[in-house]
């Protein structure tokens, strides 16, 4: 498993295992929502040496971002609604913990449950 909160900070190693592994796991988000190609695309922010920078997976209706913003209360992935890929406002802010990136059915429901993308492939599967 991948430590999530160690943190990035000076640190280029775990920088890179950080951005490598949370695109990796949006990706297997991506296949878990059924999104069809070419309706998201995923982004990796490297930012400066004293943070973690931020991995986005950004559909047509919903922003998920990736990084150690949220260390002391143990959210890191923040989820939100959009109208396009270029709303980078979008609705509301929710945050869950980091380590959902190691439980892709459960990160995708969370989703699901905040914006409603990918119920339509549930519903087919049920």
């Amino acid at each position: 498993m991948f430590d999530w909160n160690r943190s990035c900070s000076y640190d280029e190693q775990q920088k890179r295992r950080f951005h490598t592994t949370a695109r990796s796991r949006l990706k297997k988000l991506a296949a878990e929502l059924a999104l069809p190609p070419g309706s998201f695309e995923i982004r990796s922010n490297r930012a400066g040496i004293a943070v973690s920078g931020e991995v986005t997976l950004h559909h047509d209706r919903a922003y998920i971002q990736v990084g150690q913003f949220g260390m002391s209360s143990g959210h890191g992935i923040l989820i939100r609604t959009c109208k396009t890929r270029k709303d980078f406002a979008g609705g509301a802010n929710h945050f869950v913990a980091l380590t959902m990136l190691d439980d892709i059915p459960a990160l995708a429901a969370a989703v699901r449950a905040i914006t409603a993308i990918g119920r339509d492939a549930e519903r087919r599967a049920a």
